[in-house]
């Protein structure tokens, strides 16, 4: 591996002693690291990530395609280092209390499921990717996680700022140079340049800035990035205490899992570097705002119309939890009762991909279960029939190729692999609907 020679110079001169060591486990090959869903739990023998409550690194990495178990959301593959969000989450806000929450640069999904898996279920997070093919795959992501309490939305940062004072928490994974991607996916390098790291330092500052209004008073702002470039690290937290009023806000590491503090007049960040962690290059700050914040009024009309009675009284065993439930066209969502207000004021200030859990298309008086249902934690499923399918069944079903099951029987049902749901089909006595998205269907072979 030949880094550029700019990146080069830089890191030796900052590593000094070393880097050799860092040189050296760029001819290693990367780990391979899941994330659990930790109320779709599956048993893993794997070693812990000491960062995380529910991160494993794996000895080998398998073809997580042709695995039921990821689509059916059990877990996520994401990168160790980056799982220190629970670390930065758990020791700067208190989760026990209703939060609202923002991850900003969200795509494909990886801190959003684990944002999910860290507050409750009175808490609401906006879930946002600024570039709309990636939105879609960031809801697909979402979706498999199973959760009701979440609004996925494709807006620029600038957007946020009509929203001020609205969230307690927000997580900007900014898009950053790269450098610690190196050895995971070479291709960055060809893209390094110094003009670039300027570019992204300009372009982090912006997102910063127009996101800032969002966060109250005594908010949390977690900011993080896969380089270890100071301009877009410490120098650009620096530039936010410059034109703000913050706090640094400093945290408890443990000494054995080798990351390194670093302060600047007064600003704490965490980097990791692969030859010191088991995982790869990586940089995060916590930062509170100090400054009065006016908080936006979202006092509204409801725009979002409900569902009628003779409907939702059909669906409310569908679900474990109270939801409201609202008719779009002929599809029904459930959204969080807690937050209906919420939503349907941000309903109407945002583009909005998903929101809620999508519960069931109406055709004919007839409710067509939705795939999102099959997926969510709140599903009743002691309501549906079920049917269990070997590995072989299953991926036949996931390419959405035609099945023989449940022989004589009629009625929608709920087909599971090692006991998660996967999907719906539609049971017609002498043949089986398959009900799998058609644009989620697995293509490899094997």
């Amino acid at each position: 591996m030949f880094f550029p020679e700019a990146f080069q110079k830089r890191m030796q001169a900052t590593l000094q002693d070393g880097w050799a060591a860092f040189e050296s486990t760029h001819q290693q090959s990367s780990l391979t690291s899941i994330r659990l869903n930790p109320k779709k739990l599956i048993a893993s023998s794997q070693a812990k990530i000491p960062w995380t409550e529910f991160g494993f690194y794996l000895d080998q990495r398998p073809s997580f395609t042709l695995d039921p178990l990821l689509h059916a959301g059990t877990y996520y593959v994401q990168e160790a280092s980056s799982m220190f969000l629970e670390q930065a989450v758990k020791q700067s806000i208190d989760l026990n209390q209703p939060l609202k929450v923002l991850d900003l640069c969200a795509a494909p999904g990886g801190k959003s499921t684990h944002l999910l898996s860290l507050i409750n279920n009175e808490s609401l997070l906006v879930s946002n990717e600024v570039i709309r093919s990636r939105a879609s795959i960031l809801s697909e992501n979402i979706q498999k996680w199973g959760n009701s309490n979440v609004v996925v939305t494709n807006n620029d940062p600038e957007d946020f700022q009509k929203l001020s004072g609205f969230f307690d928490l927000i997580v900007v994974d900014a898009p950053c140079s790269g450098e610690g991607l190196f050895r995971k996916d070479p291709s960055a390098m060809e893209e390094w340049s110094e003009d670039n790291v300027a570019l992204c330092t300009q372009r982090q500052q912006r997102i910063l800035a127009n996101v800032w209004p969002a966060l109250k008073e005594d908010g949390i702002l977690i900011y993080c990035t896969c380089t270890y470039n100071t301009k877009e690290n410490e120098e650009n937290l620096a530039w936010l205490r410059k034109e703000n009023k913050v706090e640094s806000l400093k945290l408890n590491v443990n000494s054995e899992w080798g990351i390194e503090e670093i302060e600047t007049d007064g600003i704490f960040g965490y980097r990791f570097y692969p030859h010191k962690v088991k995982g790869e290059g990586f940089f995060i700050s916590v930062i509170r705002k100090k400054e009065e914040t006016h908080s936006v009024s979202i006092r509204t009309k409801s725009q979002l119309p409900l569902a009628p009675k003779k409907i939702t009284e059909r669906l409310n065993d569908w679900l474990l939890h109270k939801h409201e439930f609202i008719l779009l066209d002929d599809l029904i969502v459930a959204l969080p009762t807690t937050y209906f207000t919420e939503i349907d004021w941000l309903a109407n200030h945002l583009k909005i991909v998903t929101k809620g859990t999508a519960i069931a298309t109406v055709k004919h008086e007839k409710l067509i279960p939705e795939h999102a249902l099959a997926l969510s934690t709140s599903l009743n499923d002691k309501n549906f029939n079920s049917i269990e399918l070997d590995l072989p069944l299953a991926l036949s079903y996931l390419r959405k190729e035609a099945i023989l099951i449940g022989e004589g029987q009629k009625g929608f049902a709920i087909v599971t692999y090692q006991g998660h749901p996967i999907g719906w089909v539609n049971l017609l006595g002498n043949r089986v609907n398959n009900l799998y998205p058609t644009n989620w269907r697995v293509r490899m072979g094997g």
